[in-house]
């Protein structure tokens, strides 16, 4: 409740205990065992905030928190605790609070989002549970899409960006260093993980531009945004690292402001311990910066826990305003814990703070704030006021009703999916594809041309060698023929020369054989006169024809 100008937590006896609202950017914590009032506690001082003009954003774990869009109502119980406090005379009233609701899933509020690269790789290395190495890779991936202007925006980017550093892995090592496939496919893997987990609701667009949180109502009042993480909490990992997102993005989006009268927002983290959890030795100092250096920008972050060992020491250290509920202190283990929050509080003389806080009744707290002049106040046994607005879940027609009421209902509710890595990468790919097609068919055209000319020398060759065979077989045809013409011709010519030379022989043998015949006569006439008579001339004609044919015929045959 917001009380002369104070954050009035509950009554230790009859003083009232505050929180003062330049202090309350020194951070807190709500501790205690289940069941022991730390819901009750939160909306107390969620509400008080509020009253106070200050911005809260919860986290609602088990959907107990939605109630403070209406009225709370009074019961016989809350009655005689609101006696007991003197609260009536205070001015407390039961009445609704500005509330927006939220819910990274759509389904119990406005779709809470963000982008991929305002996650960064370090955070989103923490979501996939991924090991040293592997969160080297996915920095350079980032890198990558830094240096060629790609914009990371949901996991089907991101995706993208991974196969195309996988297919192009061997020309971007020259320049980003030894980029494993085995890591980028491990990476992939938990990118398909994180989709099954909600991914694909939690990043895109519109992302959440924190500013518009840091508002008021028309009344004056700090506007509470309620995330609904009944659903988120299923997903340990998911839901500590958007609430470390959340811290960071506060961070990095405020500017400094030093002391101011009252907080420029409140943050409350449920279910603290999952933000610690298995978190890396480099995370954990980030944690802690941004815890020790939000408070210059304005922002109270409260812890909400079990156990006060639940947070590190580090942190620990930096929470000025401290409500301890009961601890229990059953086992040794138990005891351990319960002796060292104790411990953790300036002692109060008037009572055992450890035999206190391990037998604190329902709603009653042991609480330790910073003064006016930030110095820790001693330890009170505290009953913590009652919440104003109503307490328990809301009915689903309410919560439909204020979901689409909102302001900014029209700003969120519907994602953009503008062009980025994915559409960018999906272009290229489809143009090196259309390339390497042209390109394929060119050489296709290319290699059938070759073929086409190699075949058409081929033919080309095999005319002329048939050409040529063809010749040749002519030439040694008119060879041959030519040649037995000749020799028909020269066998016909010798024929005639035989001819010829019979011819000359016979009429050389008639002339002879008529000279002969001449001749023998002549002589054998000259015998015959010789030897007498007619009778001799005869004999000596016929004697003498055939001498002279004997020497014809010898002549020719010589």
């Amino acid at each position: 409740m917001y009380h002369e100008n104070k954050i009035w937590i509950g009554k230790s006896g009859e003083e009232k205990v505050y929180i003062y609202p330049k202090m309350a950017n020194r951070h807190g914590m709500i501790a205690g065992a289940t069941g022991t009032g730390k819901t009750i506690t939160l909306k107390v001082l969620a509400e008080s905030f509020s009253d106070c003009g200050v911005p809260v954003f919860l986290a609602d774990v088990k959907g107990d928190l939605a109630g403070m869009c209406r009225p709370g109502a009074e019961s016989e119980s809350l009655k005689q605790r609101m006696d007991a406090m003197g609260l009536l005379e205070a001015g407390f009233n039961f009445h609704s609070y500005p509330t927006t609701f939220w819910d990274v899933y759509g389904e119990k509020g406005l779709p809470l989002r963000t982008t991929i690269s305002e996650m960064g790789p370090l955070l989103l290395a923490r979501i996939m549970d991924l090991n040293e190495t592997q969160t080297d890779i996915l920095t350079i991936v980032f890198k990558i899409a830094d240096d060629e202007e790609l914009l990371l925006i949901d996991t089907k980017d991101l995706r993208a960006m991974l196969q195309y550093v996988g297919e192009n892995s061997r020309e971007l090592s020259l320049t980003y260093g030894n980029i494993s496939k085995q890591s980028l496919g491990a990476i992939i893997r938990a990118v398909v993980a994180l989709e099954a987990e909600g991914g694909e609701y939690f990043f895109g667009e519109p992302a959440l531009d924190i500013r518009d949180w840091l508002c008021t109502d028309c009344n004056g009042k700090g506007t509470i945004q309620v995330l609904d993480c009944q659903k988120l909490i299923n997903s340990p990992t998911m839901y500590a690292t958007f609430m470390l997102w959340m811290i960071s993005e506060l961070f990095e989006t405020l500017p400094e402001a030093g002391d101011l009268d009252k907080p420029k927002m409140v943050f409350f983290f449920d279910e603290a311990h999952l933000l610690f959890k298995s978190a890396s030795k480099v995370l954990l100092e980030k944690i802690e910066q941004v815890v020790k250096l939000i408070r210059s920008k304005g922002v109270g972050i409260y812890f909400i826990t079990q156990s006060p060992r639940d947070i590190p020491d580090g942190v620990l250290g930096q929470l000025g305003n401290k409500v301890q509920h009961a601890l229990h202190a059953y086992t040794p283990a138990e005891q351990k814990g319960a002796r060292a929050a104790a411990q953790s509080f300036r002692e109060n003389p008037e009572f055992d703070t450890y035999e206190t806080l391990t037998n604190l009744g329902i709603g009653e707290a042991l609480v330790s704030v910073l003064d006016e002049d930030g110095i820790p106040t001693i330890v009170k046994k505290c009953n913590v006021l009652p919440p104003q607005s109503q307490m328990g879940a809301l009915d689903d027609e309410i919560r439909r009703n204020q979901i689409t009421g909102s302001l900014l209902y029209t700003r969120y509710s519907e994602m953009i999916d503008r062009d980025s890595a994915y559409e960018f990468l999906k272009r290229k790919a489809a143009a090196d594809e259309e390339k390497a097609q042209k390109e394929a068919e060119e050489a296709a055209v290319r290699k059938q041309r070759e073929k086409d000319e190699a075949a058409a020398e081929k033919e080309r060759l095999k005319e002329e060698a048939a050409a040529e065979k063809q010749r040749q077989r002519e030439e040694t045809a008119a060879e041959k023929q030519r040649l037995k013409e000749e020799a028909a011709a020269k066998k016909a010519e010798e024929k005639k020369a035989a001819a010829r030379e019979k011819q000359v022989k016979s009429a050389a043998k008639s002339v002879a054989n008529s000279a002969a015949g001449t001749i023998g006569r002549e002589l054998g006439n000259s015998i015959g006169k010789s030897v007498g008579g007619s009778f001799g001339k005869k004999l000596g004609g016929n004697v003498g024809a055939s001498l002279g044919r004997g020497i014809l015929s010898t002549l020719f045959k010589l």
